[in-house]
């Protein structure tokens, strides 16, 4: 082939299947978990929706946790194969109270599965995951949690928590691709997934996928997705060699400093501390600010600045420090972005007060 031709992104070599086995094994000590780790060559989304569709089957109740417009699609697939879905929905844009969990647990005693979110990327805000699964645990209820946002940017230790699904992405704060992902199952959602009516014979079953398991965990089904796998391992090499201590208190610190920066400039951070994301900080936008203008004026800066997204989220911008970007100048910058905007906008923004705030997070450094 001619070099003018050549890219090295094409004719990738074959992920050798005998380090597919190992590569889900180091999945499960991320999520401090024994129970069985599938791998999807896909998004986590299909991953979710293959969840989904494994459990769902007439005589099923679960309750659908919906926290953002995303948490919703759970309960159209739980429907779709003739579940029984009780929703919960929390106030727009803010998290879930275990108070609410609870009493929807007692008026409906016949649910079998949870489902939550924990930590939101539309909107920035952190579900009482600890709380919701200790009051699911003690019910008897299957916990299925949507960990794609929160697997490295928030301690998740899945057996301690009694976690029975947990789906991942690696494509957030473990800063690897999106094109794969996986999902922890315990003997309980096994229970559940292999009762009467199961799904077989599709890509979205976990009984088909558990054949991977039985079968010695070699090639996975349908066609191989070598640059996804080999670019999953490069980024547990990355995080294996920061460690998950290190990983975790620097997003923690992210956030922290996202916060702090914010309020210096005199901005209003969106979700109470305890109950924000670490991998997105949201701020509320002054009511004599439109939206459209402040994303305008912030677009020629550059940075990781987004608008919310569902219902209550509309005023809300997004500043994004998850994975690489959880680092002291990307916060700087953000934090400062956010102050520019205002100041295009006509709003004030102390912009050396922030400055000065996000960088107390890193001076010993």
């Amino acid at each position: 082939m001619a070099a003018d031709r050549w890219n090295a992104l094409n004719d990738v070599p074959d992920f050798p299947p005998h380090r597919l086995g190992p590569l889900a094994d180091r999945l499960a000590r991320i999520l401090k978990t024994r129970n069985d780790i599938l791998l999807f060559q896909t998004e986590a989304v299909v991953a979710l929706e293959a969840v989904a569709t494994s459990i769902a089957r007439p005589g099923l109740t679960a309750l659908n946790i919906v926290t953002s417009p995303f948490g919703a699609w759970f309960g159209d697939w739980l429907r779709r194969g003739g579940a029984d879905v009780v929703t919960l929905s929390a106030e727009p844009a803010l998290p879930i109270d275990i108070e609410s969990v609870e009493a929807a647990f007692d008026a409906h005693p016949q649910v079998k599965a949870v489902i939550l979110c924990h930590a939101e990327s539309a909107n920035g805000v952190l579900n009482p995951l600890a709380e919701i699964a200790a009051a699911a645990r003690a019910r008897g209820i299957v916990t299925i949690v949507d960990a794609v946002a929160s697997v490295g940017g928030h301690a998740l230790d899945v057996d301690a928590l009694g976690i029975d699904i947990a789906v991942i992405g690696p494509q957030k704060s473990l800063a690897g691709p999106a094109g794969v992902s996986a999902l922890s199952v315990g003997r309980a959602a096994w229970a559940l997934v292999s009762a009467a009516g199961g799904r077989r014979s599709s890509t979205l079953s976990l009984l088909d996928r558990r054949d991977w398991l039985d079968s010695g965990r070699g090639a996975l089904p349908g066609t191989a997705a070598p640059l996804e796998f080999f670019a999953l391992e490069a980024a547990l090499d990355r995080f294996e060699a920061e460690g998950a201590d290190a990983v975790l208190a620097r997003h923690a610190r992210a956030a922290a400093a996202s916060r702090d920066g914010l309020l210096a400039l005199g901005a209003c951070p969106w979700a109470d501390f305890g109950r924000a994301s670490h991998l997105v900080t949201t701020a509320a936008l002054p009511e004599a600010v439109d939206p459209e203008t402040f994303l305008a004026a912030a677009v020629p800066l550059d940075m990781e600045l987004s608008a919310g997204i569902g219902p209550g989220a509309a005023r809300l911008v997004r500043l994004n420090h998850t994975g690489r970007r959880a680092r002291f100048d990307s916060v700087l910058g953000n934090v400062l972005a956010y102050g520019i905007a205002l100041q295009k906008c006509g709003a004030p923004a102390d912009l050396a007060a922030a400055a000065a705030a996000v960088a107390a997070h890193y001076g010993a450094d």
